[in-house]
């Protein structure tokens, strides 16, 4: 079952509708966002269905096995490993966290229909180093996966997530006691003291007809000993990211949507100039663009959010291929990777650790 039949109750619906975010039968958006008028109007499942140029890598893509470097020492006490669309290994000052895991070959209420990912995972879920928590944005299918979701509930890992979202987890296998459900600006502190800040963010959830924004949406910041890390989820430019930066920051590292976008989604997603607009407001750390490269979720080329970022800010950028560990602190200047293979003639000319690469959901 991709989503749970089942409606909030008792502490948990009471702590929802306590919500300021929390209006008639579900939740808003109470930042306004901040969009400019666009002239195109909004995409038809005709537009999904048969337009759009390029909007798919040539071959698979290349990912890299990062498990020999995750057995080695963080140096600079931050390291971060994309692992595909938003899905991030994040180790800051001794803690690892996971965002918005999806290891599934599709993102749909369909196994056999629906978005199918550009490449494998890098690596299994069963691989993983231990985790100290697993961190939900929203409820959405391509940041909340069924079939992840029944595999990390059997590592006992702790699962930190947006009010009401706990609801679909404890029905896919996760004991309450290890699901934390934050509103905007409350936090939650991880044993050894990295602590985890729910904050705005201008979107809307729902897996269904029937549930549209019955749990709230949220961006995250990370705080460690030493280090902070912001994480998007899906959100459009608004107002809070200023806010963000200057309650929650200064940060070390942020991660921001930055593709499946069009101009008429602007209030939903930031899409890469946008993100640029965001991190600029943020006002601090580098930045790991998420949410690109995985997934055809919309009519622009695959690879466009990367050659956007690059043509405007490659100073600050952290684009590392699919399922490579680096430290942000590190990274010098940015190897524009996925052009050969927008082109179709990538060759394997990067150092990949040996190690069988396993999806735990099968095409």
């Amino acid at each position: 079952m991709t989503f749970s039949t089942r409606r909030a109750n008792g502490l948990r619906l009471e702590r929802m509708q306590a919500s300021r975010q929390y209006a008639g039968e579900g939740f808003v958006n109470t930042y306004p966002a901040s969009v400019q008028r666009v002239p195109e109007g909004r995409p038809t499942l005709a537009d999904f269905l048969f337009r759009g140029e390029g909007r798919t890598p040539a071959q698979l893509l290349p990912v890299i096995d990062p498990r020999a470097t995750w057995a080695r020492p963080v140096e600079t006490g931050l390291r971060a490993t994309w692992l595909g669309h938003s899905t991030v290994l994040l180790e800051i000052d001794g803690h690892r966290v996971l965002t918005d895991p999806v290891w599934g070959a599709r993102v749909s209420p369909l196994p056999f229909l629906g978005p199918k990912r550009f490449h494998p995972v890098p690596v299994d879920i069963a691989a993983l180093p231990p985790l100290d928590a697993v961190l939900i944005s929203h409820d959405h299918y391509d940041h909340l996966d069924y079939p992840s979701i029944r595999a990390l509930a059997r590592l006992r890992v702790p699962f930190v997530t947006s009010l009401g979202v706990g609801l679909h987890l404890e029905a896919w296998g996760v004991p309450a006691e290890r699901i934390v459900e934050l509103d905007w600006w409350e936090r939650t502190v991880l044993p050894g003291g990295l602590a985890i800040t729910a904050a705005p963010a201008h979107h809307y959830s729902g897996r269904g007809l029937r549930d549209r924004n019955l749990t709230l949406w949220s961006s995250f910041a990370l705080r460690g000993d030493r280090h902070a890390v912001f994480f998007s989820g899906d959100t459009g430019l608004s107002p809070a990211f200023a806010e963000i930066g200057r309650r929650l920051g200064p940060f070390d590292l942020v991660m921001l949507e930055v593709g499946a976008c069009h101009p008429a989604w602007g209030n939903i997603h930031l899409g890469p100039d946008n993100a640029l607009r965001a991190w600029e407001q943020l006002g601090s750390g580098r930045l790991l663009p998420v949410h690109w490269g995985t997934f055809n979720l919309a009519m622009h080329p695959w690879s466009q959010p990367a050659d956007v970022l690059l043509a405007h800010a490659s100073e600050g950028l952290v684009m590392p291929r699919l399922g490579e560990p680096v430290e942000p602190a590190r990274v010098e200047a940015v190897e524009p990777w996925w052009r050969g293979v927008a082109e179709g003639d990538w060759q394997d000319d990067a150092p990949q650790e040996a190690g069988p690469l396993v999806l735990p959901v099968k095409d």
